[in-house]
């Protein structure tokens, strides 16, 4: 079963009214960059990318109406991935079908599509935990000073060790691990308010 959380049945209720803007503009928000990506990392081109994912958009809308949870195995997210995957083979098929003979179209691409060893539902998971973490950086980055940012950034994310990071930023050692401590607090308490608000 996937970790993905399930999306809130209020939000879905809302998009099934296609009038709904607000609530069809949050399901865009939060699912786009997720399923382009998905897309990108099966070797599309931007173009081809925001073609699928504007595909599996547009499925969605005509499908939310006539869409029923069936059971708690087999959720809304279960079934995004079904469309946004099945999206994705149906270019990259379309692709080799174009292809000329000889060409050098990635067959390993629509290979890794069709094997249930590559979970799909995982995928969007964890592109969907990467896409909250992104937003709630981006809030949190506003919310700290430079100085407590840029510590977190150089020791976190970018590995640098604590002491390199309080030499390089010219503060103490403690600064560089409050820094640390506050903005992951921080970054930790965005990411369950963007999960509860499915933003």
């Amino acid at each position: 079963m996937s970790q993905f959380p399930d999306t809130h049945t209020s939000l879905l209720r809302q998009l099934g009214s296609r009038d709904n803007r607000e609530a069809w503009e949050r399901f865009v928000l939060l699912y786009q960059p997720v399923i382009y990506r998905m897309a990108r990392k099966r070797g599309m081109q931007d173009a081809d990318a925001q073609d699928v994912t504007q595909s599996v958009l547009v499925r969605v809308a005509g499908a939310i109406e006539r869409w029923e949870k069936q059971s708690p195995e087999i959720g809304f997210r279960h079934w995004l991935s079904r469309v946004a995957k099945n999206a994705i083979v149906n270019e990259l098929s379309k692709r080799r079908a174009d292809a000329p003979a000889g060409g050098t179209w990635n067959l390993e691409a629509l290979d890794v599509q069709v094997h249930p060893e590559n979970p799909i539902d995982e995928e969007l998971a964890s592109e969907f935990q990467r896409e909250l973490f992104r937003r709630a950086a981006a809030i949190v980055r506003t919310d700290v000073n430079t100085v407590t940012w840029r510590a977190f950034e150089l020791s976190v994310v970018d590995g640098k060790s604590c002491e390199d990071v309080a030499s390089f930023l010219g503060v103490s050692l403690g600064s560089v691990y409050a820094a640390r401590s506050r903005v992951m607090r921080r970054l930790k308490d965005q990411v369950e308010r963007l999960k509860a608000n499915e933003l």
